[in-house]
């Protein structure tokens, strides 16, 4: 199991990559990126909580760690609920709120995400966890980001210090959620278009998608994929095709869940890359990566080659996705319980 302290700039997979890179990257973000993504006077800060909840990643980590010991696929769980709660309103917990009729129309139950994120109990045993030690103190948003960042690492990938000191918003937004998260169904153009409307490039794009190295999927999010057309580049290789008829009988009708990553599915690495090399990319919106000729394909090549260089722009385009119009200091709120608005 991974483990890293507070201090520590990062800790790697062994395969990963050597400090200098991470480091250079990171000091890049902090010295440039970060003024283009933050509001102008409330920047997150990498030791936000050194002295008001200096265990706080300590905790995340430890309820994160004993999570996905239990479950292996709550790794790939947790990173979703970051990467779903940036696209909309920005990295404000606002997926995290509960519906309530009248009041609050929650994003849970958009078509995205309607039984489909998940994770959200270990999210509640991280905030009663921190209440224990620092009440009102430590944000959800800033929970979703450290638990994000901490269930790569215990999955064998990159750590990258995190950012934080978001505030927690006081609503959420159904239409904004199903109009903004990228679908499992989209080309390229559509891809690089959901990422550049919330700051991201097409290099974020490819490298945020290598998220799906762990991670499940139910069968009915690529059903229309298992009846190969051989005039189709993006169709997946026909012995593939044939294991997931296997693990989809009744097609887009299965509850079934199949692993993204059909080589190392709990594993954090370039494995996925790879598998897009051979037409086994699960996902129509994995596969595009790489069959649709120009600079998606090229970042492909490189990362199925590098597991470094997927590590490496892996965590810078974490630490931009999670800087996305965050709400700061008098901005929101520190909510008590994840789900609910402070009364």
């Amino acid at each position: 199991m991974s483990t890293f302290t507070e201090r520590s700039l990062f800790h790697a997979h062994p395969k990963s990559l050597p400090v200098c890179t991470l480091l250079i990257a990171v000091l890049l973000i902090q010295k440039a990126g970060a003024a283009r993504f933050l509001p102008d006077g409330s920047p997150l800060q990498f030791h936000f909580y050194d002295k008001s909840c200096p265990n706080v990643e300590k905790i995340v980590r430890q309820v994160v760690s004993s999570a996905v010991a239990s479950e292996a696929r709550m790794a790939g769980s947790l990173l979703r609920l970051h990467f779903h709660d940036c696209f909309v309103q920005g990295c404000d917990g606002s997926l995290l709120l509960e519906s309530i009729a009248g009041v609050i129309e929650g994003e849970q139950e958009a078509l995205p995400n309607a039984n489909s994120v998940r994770g959200f109990e270990v999210v509640d045993a991280i905030k009663a966890a921190l209440e224990q030690e620092c009440p009102g103190i430590v944000s959800c948003a800033d929970i979703l980001a450290l638990a994000a960042r901490d269930s790569v690492a215990v999955s064998g990938g990159p750590s990258y210090p995190v950012q934080l000191g978001r505030r927690d918003s006081l609503t959420a937004n159904r239409e904004l959620a199903n109009k903004n998260l990228p679908g499992f169904n989209f080309n390229v153009t559509d891809l690089v278009a959901a990422f550049a409307s919330v700051g991201l490039s097409a290099r974020d794009m490819v490298a945020l998608s290598g998220g799906h190295s762990i991670g499940k999927a139910r069968c009915n999010t690529f059903a229309a994929r298992l009846t190969p057309d051989p005039q189709d580049p993006t169709a997946l290789s026909s012995s593939y095709s044939s294991l997931l008829h296997q693990q989809c009988p009744a097609g887009a009708a299965s509850d079934a869940l199949v692993d993204l990553d059909v080589t190392t599915p709990i594993q954090f690495d370039n494995a996925y890359y790879s598998n897009l090399l051979s037409n086994r990319g699960l996902l129509h919106s994995d596969q595009v990566l790489y069959s649709t000729p120009g600079a998606t394909r090229d970042l492909v090549n490189l990362y199925a080659q590098s597991n470094s260089a997927f590590a490496k722009d892996f965590s810078v385009a974490m630490l931009k996705m999670g800087s996305i119009t965050p709400l700061t200091g008098s901005e929101g709120q520190v909510r008590n319980q994840c789900g609910y608005v402070n009364a």
